[in-house]
């Protein structure tokens, strides 16, 4: 699949028990990040593990464009000549970065205080979603950006040539803004602070202190202060890529809810900022048993068991889990919808600006599958019916979002109708092993609309 080729619409059929072992690819915002930083340490930088999916690989050819060299040695086994904090070359072309945020999000702040001018660009998803939530921070610095009514790409960054330090209160719980922040901040002299007032994933922390940048993080009370000392020489590493919690999450989830099942999802991170959705499962009755806890790259990592109880039962997340699981809350819905009693996800407003409207899409297609639904802007209500009594029968629209499509077949799995998605190549973004992976599983899904 390619998330840049023609529609291809797929269905998913009610399946027998999901049986085996499911070997998730690398963590995507891992992966993004250690190819980035790579690029701006001086030498070589070695990574196993590496996600292949469409959004790492945009942003690999992107840090060739910004002068590094970046070589794949093997499946999932990469290194990165970088060129040091501040040594970034001006592009020679567009740099697309296809359908994922973070990958531009994560660039435009790398490269926004060295005084060198690029363009961004990315698929039609990707040039709907608004910038200024990053380039106007970035404007602190010293940076300027150009682009399209609301902030959106394509979009024109002029680097600062005189950057100053910053220092910036997120003002909603944004991974991507504080990196973004967190990265200019390199080639700023003195202290730039980051303010979050709700934690959010914090792989770039541990991952500038592994590179040898001065970092240190503190709780206050206005939120998490993180200040970074400017102008570091970052040094290269060796980095384990664990595997991705939310990529896990789509055959974690289909084994909930698919009669019999039992699977084990090896080397799956851990990191308590990731890790809402596996609470919430927890509390939903989820069978689910965390073996052989280790680390690895620094990171926590486990291997997930997890059997169908078929008694799952509707809970309430509260607003200040939502940033450690707001990939995550399009495949709890589908959990949702096969549990008895109500499920109600709040502080959710951040979906509304993903890949897609995630809440409006998982609300209307779970409406078509015949279930209830009520929604606001920062809350969605799923009304469960319980294992097994989910009609389905719809075909869903995916707005090219990789996982509403995903969401949406581990939905087929366990209705009594089947369900089809309008085009499932935007999974390749994310997850390009899903269909081969769920099928050894013993899932049906197909390459067809039913």
């Amino acid at each position: 699949m390619s998330a840049h080729a023609d529609p291809i619409p797929m269905t998913a059929r009610a399946s027998g028990p999901l049986t085996g072992v499911a070997e998730v690819p690398g963590d995507k915002s891992i992966s993004h990040r250690a190819l980035i930083l790579g690029a701006m340490a001086v030498g070589r930088t070695h990574v196993t593990g590496l996600l292949e999916g469409q959004d790492v690989l945009d942003t690999a050819a992107a840090m060739r464009a910004f002068g590094a060299t970046v070589t794949r040695l093997g499946q999932g086994d990469w290194t990165v000549d970088g060129v040091g904090v501040g040594g970034f070359a001006e592009p020679a072309d567009v740099i697309d970065c296809g359908n994922s945020g973070t990958g531009v999000r994560l660039i435009m702040g790398a490269m926004a205080t060295s005084p060198i001018t690029a363009t961004f660009t990315g698929d039609a998803s990707l040039r709907k979603r608004p910038m200024g939530r990053v380039t106007d921070p970035l404007a602190l610095f010293g940076t300027q950006a150009f682009g399209r009514k609301g902030g959106r790409l394509p979009m024109t960054v002029i680097g600062a040539a005189d950057p100053v330090p910053v220092r910036y209160t997120v003002p909603v719980p944004s991974a991507q803004v504080k990196s973004a922040v967190l990265l200019a901040g390199l080639n700023a002299p003195g202290e730039t602070v980051v303010i979050e007032r709700e934690a959010t994933r914090d792989h770039s922390e541990r991952m500038l202190a592994g590179f040898g940048a001065q970092i240190r993080v503190e709780t206050a009370a206005e939120g998490r202060i993180i200040t970074l000392t400017g102008r570091p020489e970052l040094r290269p590493q060796t980095v384990a890529v664990p595997r991705d919690p939310s990529s896990a999450a789509f055959p974690v989830c289909a084994a909930l809810v698919v009669p019999g099942s039992d699977i084990l999802v090896p080397g799956v991170s851990r990191n308590p900022t990731r890790d809402g959705l596996f609470v919430t499962l927890l509390e939903m009755g989820a069978d689910i048993a965390f073996e052989n806890p280790r680390e690895e790259g620094g990171e926590p990592v486990a291997d997930l068991r997890v059997r169908f109880t078929g008694d799952l039962k509707g809970v309430e997340t509260p607003k200040d889990r939502a940033a450690s699981m707001i990939d995550e809350f399009p495949i709890l819905s589908v959990v949702a919808a096969c549990a008895t009693g109500t499920t109600t996800m709040r502080g959710v407003k951040e979906l509304r600006v993903k890949e897609s409207d995630r809440i409006d899409a998982m609300a209307r297609g779970l409406e078509a599958c015949g279930l209830r639904i009520e929604e606001d802007e920062d809350t969605l209500i799923v009304h469960g019916m319980g294992q097994g009594n989910v009609p389905g029968g719809a075909t869903c629209a995916t707005h090219l979002d990789h996982r509403i499509a995903m969401s949406f077949l581990v939905l087929g799995l366990a209705s009594k109708h089947p369900v089809s998605v309008d085009d499932g190549s935007p999974i390749a973004t994310s997850f390009p092993v899903f269909e081969p992976l769920m099928a050894q599983l013993g899932a049906r899904i197909d390459r067809t609309k039913a």
